[in-house]
């Protein structure tokens, strides 16, 4: 009797752990009650350009130690994008993005004390570089608004170019020319406040960050170097800020 009283009582809780398991399958997954709209619908192209352009003169320039300075610089930066939204929120696509600055230094002093004095004259460099970024983001509504939202935004970029530095003139005049490769991954969010239904102002900061650089450079033909840099970045970097204007179509 002990027995056959054991075996019904583990027939039994087998039962129970059996429906148990299927009622726990039938209920409903875990929600957090966070209700996302389709802020920007399937199917829609997101294009945009961003320029920059900066200049500035220099005339007998002073500023503390530094005097004399006479010279000018340049830089530009042109950097299109085309993204498809393939799934409501969800957007890639890529980047490109081309850099050119040049600096022109004809005559500057650095004058320390009375007995110390650090001359430079004839100072030419000038810089390329070329960016190619596959990108992708995920926006987020802010709330059941259609014209605020936020987005993050993950870029793989691989980029290259080449410079070149000149110092002196005659028999003094030396050069060195460089190439550098380029491997970065980040992670940029940003805000997006549309204008209208095909435009939109947006912000993005970068916060995270893997990159590096191998640069081979080489002086009067003759000296051959190398340099690699890497660094990580797990921090808001102001100096990443940028704005644009972006259009959705």
């Amino acid at each position: 009797m002990t027995n056959r009283l054991t075996y019904k009582t583990l027939l039994t809780l087998l039962g129970a752990l059996i429906l148990g398991v299927a009622g726990a399958s039938a209920q409903e997954p875990f929600k957090r009650g966070l209700e996302q709209i389709s802020f920007v619908p399937k199917g829609q192209w997101i294009t945009g350009v961003s320029v920059n352009y900066s200049q500035s003169n220099q005339d007998n320039y002073q500023f503390l130690i530094v005097e004399g300075i006479n010279g000018d610089t340049y830089s530009f930066k042109v950097s299109p994008m085309l993204m498809y939204c393939f799934k409501d929120n969800l957007a890639a696509g890529g980047k490109f993005s081309y850099t050119r600055s040049r600096t022109r230094l004809d005559s500057g002093s650095v004058i320390l004390d009375s007995e110390t004095t650090y001359d430079a004259d004839h100072l030419y460099a000038i810089t390329s570089n070329y960016y190619g970024t596959a990108t992708f983001r995920n926006y987020i509504s802010l709330g059941s608004s259609m014209r605020f939202g936020m987005f993050n935004e993950v870029q793989l970029e691989l980029g290259g170019g080449q410079s070149k530095i000149s110092n002196g003139t005659g028999d003094d005049f030396t050069g060195t020319f460089e190439r550098n490769f380029s491997l970065n991954v980040g992670l940029t969010p940003g805000f997006v406040m549309f204008l209208s239904n095909y435009s939109a102002i947006e912000v993005n900061i970068g916060v995270l960050g893997f990159g590096y650089t191998d640069t081979k450079s080489t002086t009067d033909r003759i000296y051959v170097a190398h340099r690699s840099t890497k660094h990580a970045n797990f921090k808001i970097n102001l100096f990443s800020v940028s704005f644009g204007v972006v259009f959705y179509l």
